[in-house]
C-alpha cells in the first residue's frame, strides 16, 4: 500500500466526528420514539376512528423502530470505522464495543407470538474414538436393533465411529449426551440455542427435508450461547483480581517491613543516645577527681 492510501490524523478527526453526529442521530431516534403521547383527554368516543388511530399508531411504532434500529446500526458503522483508523494511525483503540447488526439483528416476529420453533447447535470433537464406539458396543449388547443403519453397510459399531455415532445419538437424548459427554469420549465445543418465532405452527412433516433454512435471526426473541471464550474472558478477570491481590499483600509487607526498620532505628538511637550519656557522666566524675578523662590533656 502506497503513502498516499495511509490513513492521516485528519482522517482520524473525521471518523471521531462521525461518530459525535451518529451518537446524536442515535440519541435523536430514541427521543423520537419516547415522546409518543396519547391521545388528547375528553375526545369524544368513535369505534371506527378508534381502530382507525390503533392501526395508525402501530404503523407509527413501527417506523420509529425502524427509525432506531437504523441509527443503531450507523452508530456501529461509525464506531467500527473510527476504531480502525485510530488502531493504524496512533496504535490506540477506543474502549467502546457497540455489537454490530449481524449480532443483534432488529426483531421482526409478531408481538405475541403463537408459535415457536427452537433451534439448538451442539459441537463436539471426538476425542476418544476407542471410547465411543465401547459405549456403543454396550448398547448394541443390550438391544441388538440399535446397531441397524441403513446408511452403513455392515456397519459395526466397534469398527466404524459413523455406526457408533448412529448407535448412541439413537440411543440417548442430546440432552444426556451433553452431560455425559466425557463418558462417550467426545469433547464439548460451542452450543447455542435460539428461541424463534414463527407465524404458524408447521404441518406434520413440512420442514423435515430442510429443517434449518427457515432460521431467521430477525426472528429470534433470545437466544442462549456457549463457548469457551467466555470461560476465558472471565478466567482473565479472576487472574487480574487475584494479580491486584498479591501486589497489594506484597506492598504491605514492604510497609510493615519498612515501619519495622524505623522502629529499630529509633531504638538505636536511644541506646547511642544512653551510651553519650553514660560517658559525658563519666566524664564529670572524673573532673571532680581531679583526673583527667581518657582523650583529655591535665593541665
Amino acid at each position: 500500500m502506497s503513502d498516499a492510501a495511509q490513513p492521516t490524523a485528519a482522517d482520524v478527526r473525521a471518523a471521531a466526528e462521525a461518530v459525535k453526529a451518529a451518537l446524536d442521530r442515535h440519541l435523536e431516534a430514541v427521543e423520537r420514539r419516547a415522546g409518543e403521547s396519547p391521545a388528547p383527554a375528553g375526545a369524544g368516543f368513535d369505534a371506527g376512528a378508534a381502530e382507525r388511530d390503533a392501526s395508525s399508531a402501530e404503523q407509527d411504532a413501527a417506523e420509529l423502530d425502524s427509525a432506531v434500529y437504523a441509527a443503531f446500526d450507523a452508530l456501529a458503522a461509525a464506531g467500527e470505522h473510527d476504531d480502525e483508523l485510530l488502531y493504524e494511525v496512533y496504535d490506540e483503540v477506543t474502549p467502546f464495543e457497540i455489537p454490530s447488526s449481524e449480532s443483534l439483528p432488529a426483531y421482526t416476529g409478531p408481538e405475541v407470538p403463537s408459535a415457536l420453533s427452537v433451534l439448538i447447535r451442539r459441537d463436539y470433537v471426538i476425542s476418544e474414538p476407542h471410547r465411543l464406539q465401547a459405549q456403543a458396543e454396550r448398547v448394541t449388547e443390550l438391544d441388538p436393533e440399535a446397531a441397524e443403519d441403513e446408511r452403513v453397510e455392515s456397519a459395526a459399531p466397534g469398527n466404524s465411529v459413523h455406526a457408533a455415532l448412529g448407535v448412541l445419538f439413537g440411543e440417548y437424548e442430546p440432552d444426556e449426551i451433553a452431560t455425559r459427554h466425557k463418558e462417550f469420549g467426545l469433547e464439548e465445543g460451542d452450543s447455542t440455542l435460539w428461541v424463534t418465532s414463527v407465524d404458524e405452527a408447521a404441518e406434520p412433516g413440512e420442514w423435515l427435508s430442510a429443517p434449518f433454512e427457515q432460521a431467521d435471526p430477525q426472528r429470534v426473541i433470545c437466544r442462549f450461547d456457549v463457548s469457551s471464550v467466555f470461560d476465558e474472558d472471565e478466567e482473565d478477570l479472576l487472574l487480574e483480581a487475584r494479580r491486584e491481590g498479591e501486589d497489594d499483600e506484597e506492598e504491605e509487607e514492604e510497609d510493615e517491613e519498612r515501619d519495622a526498620e524505623g522502629y529499630d532505628e529509633d531504638e538505636d538511637e536511644d541506646e547511642d543516645g544512653e551510651d553519650d550519656d553514660a560517658d559525658s557522666e563519666g566524664e564529670a566524675v572524673d573532673d571532680l577527681d581531679g583526673t583527667a578523662p581518657a582523650g583529655r590533656r591535665s593541665r
